[in-house]
């Protein structure tokens, strides 16, 4: 997401904009049930370390994970779930199953790779020939962990005899492709009570944290091709289209919100020199923690691509391909979480772990971060008004329809950046795989804790109401298209 949570809660890095308090929960004593669920995931790691590598190779963009999709579908159905395959009219889409009745937990699982950052798992830059996609944000752990969490959870309903039912949600095209936007206007979250989801990260915390808006969309521009230098007259051309509208928005960026995020690339410039480009594109997002302002800047970036056009005698249309709101955060939920998280802790590296860790490190210049942290679960903080994630993801929408909460885990080396060949490396390895196990840990462990105390299902929900509003109404940013299947083609 793509680009990410958390940390958002999920996408790291957070971005601070104020220091709220910290607070350290209290520690409980652990029971034999998650003692048991801790043991089992420790006994399966090698197995769910070599699931999660084979979606790393597979590297599969958005909307087209069919064998990343296919593999986490298969275990699960090993496993006793009952899968329904896809769903919201993504083909690479699920919803698995075990159990009936109330509560209805929700497990969110990604799996969906980032163009180009394709590198091996080693502590230096080493690309992979021909390969499209890489995993820089680690969703080949994402998707996994959950799984891995859904199966523990399954096991205890089945052996404990207890009344509830887990459902793993199969996320695709997270990065910039908003699937679960579609699965929540289809209505799969609608039964659901509590929704719980994990992203890899530089740290591990489970703060009540949010995220940004976003909104994005490609521009095409249409013009007349003539030979550049024989008839340069009689071409229009397309490119000045792209860069006259990419002037006036970046001459925008000093009149509008200081927090507000425009990012975009030039995904179409033109075929040759000597011809004018008849056709061009630009790729946009918009990004603010506030969603009123994400609409209104980016209708100010659609006038922009108007006035473009007419200045350069070319045409122009867009195309909205995402659009995911801000997370919701819910404090009961994240205290539970982070209380897990404590009791799991954090990741502890082998002396070659720590090699790679410190050749990763020194790839960081100034930003580097004391890699023991990635054994250190951060202080709790209810920064849920105070502090924003500098990413998005369509977990936000999920969070708006139902109780959400989230984590993030150390799978890459701290100091690492999502999005980047460093995180790509350690999300193939050990490292990646370890805070990998740590996250499905937490999420059996925080689910666990909901099908025993319906309080605190109660109590969340009662947050969440009072957070939405009365008035709320969900409308996704996105409009009404279709699931943009081909938006990575």
């Amino acid at each position: 997401m793509k680009k990410q949570f958390l940390a958002i809660i999920l996408l790291t890095p957070m971005l601070a904009v104020a220091q709220p308090k910290a607070k350290k929960a209290v520690t409980t004593a652990v029971d034999t049930d998650k003692k048991t669920i801790i043991t089992n995931l420790d006994s399966r790691f090698q197995e769910y370390a070599g699931i999660s590598k084979q979606i790393w190779n597979f590297a599969e963009l958005g909307y087209q994970e069919e064998k990343s999709s296919a593999l986490l579908e298969e275990q699960l159905k090993k496993e006793g779930f009952d899968v329904q395959t896809g769903v919201a009219g993504i083909p690479t889409a699920f919803v698995a199953t075990y159990g009936s009745g109330k509560p209805v937990i929700g497990i969110l699982g990604e799996y969906d790779a980032l163009p180009g950052l394709a590198t091996e798992a080693k502590p230096e830059f080493t690309p992979i020939a021909g390969q499209k996609g890489g995993h820089g944000c680690g969703h080949n752990l994402f998707g996994t962990a959950s799984m891995a969490a859904a199966v523990q959870v399954k096991d205890w309903l089945k052996k404990s005899g207890h009344a509830g039912t887990i459902k793993i949600y199969g996320c695709p095209a997270e990065e910039g492709g908003s699937a679960k936007v579609y699965m929540v206007r289809e209505g799969l979250f609608k039964d659901v009570d509590v929704v719980l989801h994990w992203h890899p990260g530089a740290q591990n915390a489970a703060d009540a944290g949010t995220s940004l808006a976003n909104k994005n969309a490609k521009f095409r521009f249409k013009g007349i091709a003539a030979h550049a230098a024989a008839s340069p007259e009689r071409g229009r051309s397309a490119l000045d289209g792209v860069e006259a509208m990419d002037y006036m928005v970046n001459m925008m960026r000093e009149h509008i919100p200081s927090d507000t995020r425009i990012h975009y690339v030039i995904t179409r410039g033109g075929e040759a020199p000597n011809v004018v480009p008849a056709n061009a594109e630009v790729y946009y997002y918009v990004r603010n923690k506030d969603r009123a302002v994400v609409q209104s800047v980016w209708k100010r970036i659609e006038n922009a691509a108007e006035g473009a056009a007419k200045g350069t005698g070319t045409q122009v249309t867009w195309e909205v391909l995402g659009g995911v709101y801000d997370l919701l955060p819910n404090v009961t939920l994240a205290e539970v979480m982070h209380q897990n998280l404590q009791t799991v802790g954090g990741v502890n590296y082998t002396p070659e772990e720590t090699e790679f860790a410190k050749k990763i490190s020194e790839t960081f210049g100034d930003q580097k971060v004391p890699i023991e942290n990635a054994a250190k679960v951060k202080d709790f903080r209810d920064a849920s008004e105070s502090a924003t994630s500098g990413g998005s993801t369509d977990v936000g929408d999920v969070s708006w329809a139902v109780p959400t909460v989230g984590l993030s885990t150390a799978t890459w080396v701290p100091g690492s950046s999502a999005h980047s060949w460093q995180s790509t490396a350690a999300s193939g390895m050990s490292i990646g795989q370890k805070g990998m196990i740590v996250a499905a840990k937490t999420l059996a462990l925080t689910a666990l804790d909901l099908y025993k105390t319906p309080a605190l299902i109660e109590k969340a929900t009662a947050e969440w109401k009072q957070k939405l509003g009365p008035d709320f109404k969900y409308e996704a940013l996105l409009g009404d298209r279709k699931p943009a299947l081909d938006y990575r083609k």
